[in-house]
């Protein structure tokens, strides 16, 4: 078994098609990227234990006014039995989510380079549908820190290793579209919230019961999907040897892009850099400004907007909120604005990461900021006039460069400090995202809060929280400005790499191997691409149907 893990047993031979990698990595990030739906079973979780009247009984927090209050309430929930749980108390699960999945990318991701992306997907794996038997017991005994344990803390770690496990991989097999190759997987971990939601809300309601809401046989059942899926997409991971390059490929010449290195620093050195320092904040604005107003994108629409979202623009979200079948009706509107951002967040990264290629990594950070601050302008100017449509154009564009922004920064990284370490560099800067993943939100949801205490109308609560998103793409701007070549002192000698290349164990091409290896990429395994292209494009296709489905109500 160690041996049919290693580094050695998973280097490509002459025959295998490069083609095979991504399909593999888009199954490990649909699987884990069912994190970002997870909000799908929080009304169901709010509603388990139910009363001999067949109605909800009261939450552990509930009449809980400040923060403090929610806080007392949900360390009561921990534990208890006999009381039901708040949007709070589960939503620090997504927290857990996203800090643990930073933390562990940081502290693994070094491990991962040395033992290879098949060791790593498949601990991913464990951890993740692991998690999930252990959030399904904890709903099934009504255990809201086994949750968080289950889900938050292990299937965290698990989203981190699984996250960055392609990422070297893809960037040294297309060393000619770094930015396409990354783009493809990371776009698997942006729609895996696409396929998941909708299959978790018809598998609870295929299990539900008078006396069950279905979710835990939901978390059962998505556990044994999830690890059929990454356990092909794990054991369907190969790194080519050293040397290897695609066939009837140059290297383009790097004395002419100073930004593309063609040397490599050791992952003990990279934080030392500025570079590494200035990308970190780069990716922390660009996610911070996106993060916080996609995760309120509905609430947001319905506010501003008011009865214009259901043909009364007489009426403001105010008078909306005092009827239950018009929130119904602007509720219905708010969700479709949310699955069309969340296409173009998907589509963003591939996009986004594939024409970066052709940009470069650092011009594609600078349309980024540019036109993302002018679309946070624009949102507050046609948001005066109750322009919908130019306001919804605005956030699929900045849905789009959020994801976009994902995609990019591993091919960033490779350009600035080499591919030897990247995957374990690109683990510790996600540490921004776990940075953003609280900054975004706390700063959007702070502003909302105070300004709706000041008695601010609903239609104008946003437009100041536009301008301060809108400044954090000028402190990207700038740090992304500010990114130069690395300095030549913190690059590894031939013989520190020849070194590390064997601590991790590569094996290297020889002379009377090369030739056939870089041989027509094509001509090996075409039935295999195509089925293996196929288990994960069918499941994208009915992921964006269901999509569209529910965008539609925004133009009905």
């Amino acid at each position: 078994m160690a041996n049919f893990l290693s580094k050695e047993h998973i280097t490509a031979n002459a025959n295998f098609n490069r083609w095979l990698v991504p399909p593999a990595a888009l199954a490990v990030h649909l699987s884990i990227g069912m994190a970002y739906g997870f909000s799908v079973f929080w009304k169901p979780l709010g509603k388990v234990l139910m009363g001999e009247d067949g109605t909800p009984i009261k939450a552990c927090a509930a009449g809980a006014a400040t923060f403090s209050d929610k806080l007392s309430g949900t360390a009561k929930a921990l534990f208890a039995t006999d009381c039901n749980w708040t949007q709070f108390d589960l939503g620090w699960m997504f927290t857990l989510f996203f800090v643990l999945l930073g933390c562990s990318a940081a502290l693994w991701g070094g491990w991962l380079e040395r033992e290879g992306p098949r060791k790593a997907g498949l601990v991913s794996m464990l951890l993740w549908c692991g998690g999930l038997l252990i959030s399904a017991y904890g709903v099934y005994a009504h255990q809201l820190w086994l949750m968080w344990l289950g889900s938050g803390v292990i299937g965290g770690i698990g989203l981190g290793l699984g996250y960055i496990s392609p990422v070297s991989t893809l960037i040294k097999w297309f060393p000619d579209h770094r930015g396409m190759a990354t783009g493809m997987a990371i776009m698997g971990f942006g729609g895996g919230a696409m396929i998941g939601s909708p299959l978790a809300t018809k598998l609870m309601a295929y299990f539900a019961t008078p006396t069950s809401i279905g979710v835990w046989q939901t978390f059962v059942a998505l556990a044994a999907i999830y690890f059929v899926f990454m356990l092909w997409g794990s054991l369907g991971y190969r790194v080519p040897p050293t040397g290897w390059k695609p066939a009837n490929w140059t290297p383009p010449a790097t004395q002419n892009n100073a930004m593309i290195s063609s040397k490599h620093v050791h992952l003990k050195n990279a934080h030392k850099t500025p570079q590494f320092w200035l990308l970190w904040l780069v990716l922390c604005m660009n996610v911070s400004a996106g993060i916080g107003i996609i995760g309120a994108a509905a609430p947001m629409l319905q506010e501003t907007f008011g009865g214009a979202l259901i043909g009364q623009p007489d009426i403001s979200f105010a008078d909306i909120k005092k009827d239950e079948l018009l929130t119904a009706s602007a509720a219905a509107v708010g969700a479709g604005f949310v699955g069309l951002i969340s296409l173009f967040n998907i589509f963003g990264r591939f996009a986004w990461a594939t024409s970066s290629d052709k940009l470069g990594r650092k011009r594609t950070y600078y349309i980024f900021f540019v036109l993302g601050a002018i679309m946070y302008c624009t949102a507050t100017y046609v948001a005066g006039f109750k322009s919908l449509a130019l306001f919804v154009a605005s956030f699929c564009v900045i849905a789009s460069m959020y994801g976009g922004g994902f995609a990019t920064i591993p091919a960033y990284l490779a350009d600035m400090f080499g591919t030897q370490f990247v995957g374990a560099i690109h683990g510790r800067l996600l540490t921004a995202w776990s940075t953003a993943g609280i900054l975004g939100p706390v700063v959007v949801n702070y502003m909302h809060d105070t300004r709706l205490e000041a008695n601010i109308p609903f239609d104008q609560i946003y437009a100041p929280i536009f301008m301060v998103l809108a400044g954090m793409l000028v402190i990207g701007f700038i740090a992304n400005m500010l990114v130069k070549p690395v300095d030549e002192k913190y690059y590894m000698t031939d013989a520190e790499l020849e070194a590390e290349r064997k601590l991790a164990h590569e094996k290297s091409m020889v002379a009377n191997v090369d030739k056939s290896i870089r041989g027509p990429q094509s001509a090996s395994h075409p039935l295999l691409v195509v089925v293996a292209w196929a288990l994960v494009l069918i499941p994208i296709s009915y992921g964006i149907w269901s999509t569209i489905q529910k965008a539609w109500g925004l133009f009905h």
